[in-house]
């Protein structure tokens, strides 16, 4: 409550118990109302009440859950509490009431948002606080937020969501879509296509890690290239791509970016890579369409990894991966290759044993035949 005192204002504040927000003024829907919101059939009872959302781990009564494996039966039917499930198909054996659909993560995430009333929704416009160039073009149907700066020459799409506290530096250009978390910063001329997610404290366009050393100094290389993602990136939080010396680093459309991830500057990736988190790629990289780097993965500078490779947790590459390849290791080999020689040193305490036991039983044999030996040389003698 806001109350006014001569020049004086404050805000009262007023207590509300966090675990009852939602739930006291929120009465529930019934399953049939939801089978419809998610074109699903219901089985069981279509006036079930469900007043909330969960994994089975989680959930409880009133709440409707999902199962996408058959192995989940017994698990939903012993320790789980929900009133209803979301299942592909229905079955004897599930003895609870629910609704079947063609794609259960798709409708439990309509369901969930049905039931998150405080979801943050933007509406178009620029908040009083945010500072816009007046060089800069947005489209009306645009969303800046608190805070956030955009600087001379930026234009940005329809529809885009420019969360609180982003930085954009001059010259960016911002697709239709695009959503920005905050305190992302883009520095000058970073492209950013329809649809890229960016998440909070992510950072396009910093400089390389390039330097000419031949004086005794460690000089700063160019840095005049930019960042150009395709559509629909995705870079995650305190991810950092680095800008070009002289072109583009490239993010190839639809490449996924896990958070913590670092690449290098002139690094250019195909079309619909994961790059998972803590992943780091050295300057001039390349890779083809539909490569998985796993987590902390690490790839040396100037290599190419081939289209569909797949690289294991923390390995090293210093060379480059073709085509198809499953890559694990430090340095990184051939998966089959790898697990095989894993597979050995795990026998090696076996393998030392036996080899002891036979050169024990080697010794043996060769004093028995000197034994036998010894005195047919003496006889001959």
């Amino acid at each position: 409550m806001l109350v006014r005192e001569g020049e004086t204002s404050y805000i009262r504040a007023i207590y509300i118990d966090p675990t009852r927000i939602g739930k006291d003024s929120f009465m529930g829907t019934t399953l049939a109302q939801l089978a419809e919101l998610v074109d699903g059939k219901v089985f069981g009872d279509p006036d079930r009440v469900i007043t909330g959302a969960n994994i089975i781990r989680d959930a409880v009564a009133g709440e409707i859950t999902l199962m996408d494996k058959p192995d989940q039966t017994a698990l939903l039917m012993e320790d789980c509490q929900a009133s209803a499930v979301l299942v592909r198909e229905e079955s004897e054996k599930l003895n609870i009431d629910g609704i079947v659909v063609a794609n259960v993560h798709e409708a439990f995430g309509k369901i969930i948002r049905f039931f998150q009333p405080w979801e943050q929704t933007a509406s178009a416009g620029i908040h009083r606080s945010a500072i816009v160039s007046l060089a800069a073009v947005v489209d009306p149907t645009a969303t800046i937020g608190a805070g956030a700066v955009i600087c001379d020459g930026v234009a940005i799409g329809k529809n885009a969501v420019i969360h609180s506290g982003v930085h954009i530096q001059a010259g960016c250009r911002i697709g239709e879509e695009v959503v920005i978390f905050p305190g992302a910063v883009l520095y000058d001329r970073t492209e950013v296509g329809d649809r890229c997610i960016i998440h909070a404290n992510a950072v396009l366009g910093a400089f390389g890690f390039g330097y000419d050393s031949s004086s005794g100094k460690h000089i700063l290389s160019a840095q005049l290239g930019n960042v150009v993602l395709e559509s629909d990136v995705e870079i995650g939080a305190g991810a950092m791509v680095d800008r070009g010396t002289y072109g583009s680093t490239l993010i190839g459309e639809g490449t996924k970016i896990d958070n913590t991830v670092q690449i290098g500057h002139n690094c250019r990736l195909g079309k619909h890579n994961l790059i998972c988190s803590q992943v780091g790629i050295a300057g001039s990289s390349t890779t083809g369409d539909y490569v998985v780097m796993a987590g902390q993965v690490g790839v040396r500078d100037h290599v190419h990894i081939g289209t569909g490779a797949m690289i294991g947790a923390k390995a090293g590459i210093g060379s480059d991966i073709p085509n198809g390849q499953q890559t694990l290791g430090v340095p990184g080999g051939p998966a089959k290759v790898i697990l095989g020689e894993h597979m050995a040193i795990k026998k090696l305490p076996e393998m030392r044993k036996t080899i002891k036991s036979l050169v024990k039983r080697i010794e043996q044999l060769e004093k028995e035949a000197a034994a036998i030996t010894e005195p047919v040389i003496r006889k001959a003698s």
